[in-house]
């Protein structure tokens, strides 16, 4: 059984700011709106996946933030085999009121199929393993805050337990124009300790 696990490396997107461990890699003007924000992202960091442009913003803010961490890393390293554990707030709420308005409209009533497809939080961690052929664990979650306690523990069960290799989790919430991701990489190696401590002090720098 392995004695300690790590945060390998980790990326906050919030407030118009993209923070990769620690530091600031790309920004743009607050009154920016956050399509715009995320698609500035997507060319900044020169992404190559056409799906992007018909995702919701929360399947968007997930493979941006999973695009950051896992595409320097050799997969096969891990066999595929990292899990995808994840949480929010406002679940699907940003599509599911777009997909109400079509259905509200008298006069061009039409529920569209592009919007219902993502009216589940978790559509962006289906995408994220399609994209990157992963194979393990995933799931879901909704709680009021981020829930490091959670978090840390069902990380370092999936691991200890040899369910998966390594772990891609964190907290991914969009509502409106407001979008907050903190995700990281779980694993045996690192510099971080996977603690809670650190894990809620990574997510409130």
């Amino acid at each position: 059984m392995h004695n300690k696990l790590y945060i390998q490396s980790y990326c906050r997107i919030t407030n118009n700011q993209l923070w990769l461990n620690g530091k600031l890699i790309f920004e743009v003007e607050q009154n920016s709106n956050l399509k715009d924000f995320l698609k500035s992202i997507y060319k900044d960091q020169k992404m190559r996946y056409p799906k992007f442009f018909k995702m919701d913003n929360l399947s968007k803010l997930s493979i941006i933030a999973a695009e950051l961490i896992l595409s320097e890393k050799d997969l096969n390293t891990y066999d595929h085999n990292i899990a995808l554990i994840f949480s929010n707030n406002a679940s699907s709420l940003d599509t599911d009121r777009k997909h109400q308005e079509t259905i509200d409209d008298p006069d061009h009533y039409y529920p569209s199929p592009a919007v219902f497809v993502y009216t589940l939080p978790n559509i962006g961690i289906g995408e994220i393993s399609i994209k990157y052929k992963l194979k393990s664990e995933n799931g879901f979650f909704i709680f009021d805050d981020f829930n490091a306690k959670f978090h840390h523990n069902y990380e370092q069960f999936l691991i200890k337990s040899n369910k998966s290799k390594a772990v891609l989790a964190g907290w991914i919430n969009v509502d409106g124009e407001e979008a907050d991701a903190f995700v990281y990489l779980v694993s045996e190696n690192g510099q971080i300790e996977h603690t809670q401590q650190n894990l809620i002090k990574l997510y409130k720098e």
